[in-house]
């Protein structure tokens, strides 16, 4: 029995050491089947999620695609495939939060040059151009010279107003690909209007070929069509507003284009188009407004109201044709039919449109009382208008129309926080405070402009002139004004505004090195010749200053900073001027009215 022990025991331990091998065995079976589960049958249900999206997608059931998208980021919340189809539903719906999801994607593939660019194109879409910017930053430089990148750049350039940069990046996208006939066309569509005459010839002989690509036929129609008209060629502006008008897929737009010809080419062809028109306006609403809006631009506002007489009233009382109705009042100056016309009902979503005219024709009539009764219907306005972007920006254009400089101001300021309208709201302010001569500020718009668009030369130098005229040691003006001038040497802006900077510095002659470089005649603009003469007499060169004070003199400076470096330079070349030699030199007038003129050898005509 002692012996048999042992192998009782040895038995009884391997036997042991099995079944302690299958329950660690069936436990960690158990743990991967706890963990790994859920993430398979995750992957699965994702993945019959995606195939169900992309049907739906392919039905055009786009709504039904996003809600199949938003289950699949409920299963993986970093879920690139539902990013996609969220994304492309959305696109497809025209929804703005198109942006996000493709900024989504482009965070989870920051190296795919294709992600930033869709990114940018959603963005451009829907207005944020910050965003656009950002996301074209975020490309790499080696891509950075693909057409796809210069074609996004390029209408980002254009939603920023820089026209160079516009045409530089279409330029290299038709470059990239010669063969691409959309590309082409933006190209030659930009530059007919080029006053380089090879540069126009190409692009007409562009548009002219496209012209019969029926893709691209109306399009360079119309493009062709503007330019004759510009350029006074009304013989071959009649034979393409004549194919316009015969193509399948004229617009009522082609139409207005076409009046356009005809008012200035023959009156008596364009009495009856006009008359021709009219019936096919009569049809919609909005073309009836279109045609309003024309006429009233064309000094017929007149003629408008005599048509709308002709016209039922159910489709002329509400916008759109009711806002170019009461345009057609205010061109013809009669606010009485315009306070009537106003004064009932509402307009919808145009009601602030409606407040605002009446506003006006209040403050217009002169009557008693009118300065509160108009304070009052342009508060009810502007709240009307209020929070929609668009919607103050229609009331600032016509209180910049109507000279309301104060009610333009807070509403274009509102309008500058929105990035669609950003630059359009920050032209307008620039211009209001430069007839203001309010210099600090219009330097904050300046700001804000190059802020808009820091690529483009020519607000870097106004930015920086600006600031120079205030701070003239303004390091930063200084880095921005050779920054914009080694961007465009030759713009005449540049290189005044870095010339100013090395006077500023101390290091003028440097400065008239840059000068001397320009045309002659650019220096001879008033606005300009007051800088050249500043540093001129800087370095004592007397005689080359005085053609550039009388220029300078023809028109009053743009700021009273200008104003005063001319009456310093008028001044010093007194103080630098010798007897008057026997030749005829430019007469420099006198520093300003409110000084003592110097004394004169010749006779006066005071008593």
């Amino acid at each position: 029995m002692r012996s048999a022990e042992p192998a009782w025991n040895q038995i009884f331990t391997v036997r042991g050491a099995i079944y302690l091998a299958s329950v660690a065995v069936g436990f960690a079976l158990g743990f991967l089947l706890l963990t790994s589960a859920p993430r398979v049958y995750g992957t699965w249900r994702e993945s019959r999620l995606q195939k169900e999206a992309t049907a739906l997608l392919d039905e055009q059931d786009f709504d039904g695609a996003v809600r199949a998208g938003e289950k699949m980021l409920h299963l993986r919340r970093d879920s690139l495939a539902a990013f996609h189809i969220l994304a492309d539903a959305t696109e497809r719906q025209n929804r703005p939060d198109t942006v996000a999801w493709r900024a989504q994607i482009a965070r989870v593939l920051p190296q795919n040059v294709d992600a930033q660019l869709n990114l940018a194109s959603a963005a451009l879409r829907f207005g944020e151009l910050d965003v656009a910017r950002k996301a074209l930053e975020k490309v790499a430089a080696p891509d950075r010279d693909a057409a796809a990148y210069h074609v996004v750049a390029g209408w980002l350039g254009r939603a920023q107003g820089n026209d160079a940069a516009v045409e530089e990046h279409f330029a290299a996208a038709a470059q990239k690909e010669p063969g691409n006939d959309l590309y082409q066309f933006n190209l030659a569509v930009l530059r007919i209007r080029s006053s380089d005459e090879d540069t126009y010839f190409a692009a007409r002989d562009t548009l002219e070929r496209l012209s019969k690509v029926h893709e691209f036929r109306n399009g360079s129609l119309r493009a062709l069509l503007n330019d004759a008209v510009a350029r006074q060629d009304l013989e071959r502006a009649d034979g393409l507003a004549q194919q316009l008008q015969m193509s399948q897929k004229v617009t009522f737009a082609d139409l207005l284009l076409c009046l356009n010809l005809y008012q200035k080419l023959d009156q008596k062809k364009f009495a009856p188009l006009l008359e021709k028109v009219k019936p096919v306006a009569a049809r919609s609403a909005d073309d009836i407004a279109a045609l309003m809006n024309w006429m009233n631009t064309n000094g017929r506002a007149a003629d408008v109201l005599k048509w709308n007489e002709k016209l039922p009233p159910e489709l002329t009382t509400a916008p759109p044709p009711a806002t170019a109705i009461a345009e057609a009042f205010t061109e013809t100056k009669n606010w009485s039919r315009l306070k009537r016309w106003t004064r009932g009902g509402s307009w919808g979503d145009s009601d602030y449109r409606r407040l605002a005219y009446q506003a006006y024709a209040a403050r217009q009539s002169r009557q008693a009382a009118a300065d509160a009764e108009y304070d009052s219907l342009w508060r009810s306005a502007e709240r009307a208008a209020a929070e929609e972007p668009q919607r103050e920006a229609n009331l600032a254009r016509l209180a910049t129309k109507w000279k309301l400089p104060a009610e333009a101001k807070q509403l274009w300021k509102r309008v500058a926080k929105h990035a669609p309208m950003r630059r359009e709201a920050l032209d307008a302010l620039f211009r209001t405070y430069r007839a203001e001569n309010d210099l600090p500020e219009l330097l904050q718009v300046a700001r804000e402009l190059h802020e808009t668009s820091p690529g483009e030369p020519a607000l870097s130098a106004n930015y920086a002139r600006l600031a120079l005229l205030l701070s003239p040691n303004t390091d930063g003006a200084r880095h921005l004004a050779k920054a914009a001038f080694d961007a465009a040497p030759k713009d005449v802006n540049c290189a005044i505004t870095y010339s100013l900077s090395l006077y500023a510095a101390g290091r003028t002659a440097e400065g008239l090195e840059i000068l001397r470089r320009l045309p002659p005649e650019e220096l001879d603009n008033p606005h300009v010749a007051v800088y050249a003469a500043t540093l001129y007499l800087d370095e004592n060169e007397l005689d080359l200053a005085k053609p550039y004070i009388v220029a300078a003199q023809k028109a009053p400076p743009a700021f009273a900073e200008e104003k005063k470096l001319l009456d310093e330079a008028v001044a010093k070349a007194s103080l630098m001027s010798a007897p008057p030699p026997t030749s005829p030199t430019p007469e420099i007038a006198p520093p300003a009215p409110s000084e003592s003129p110097p004394q004169s050898d010749g006779p006066s005509d005071g008593g």
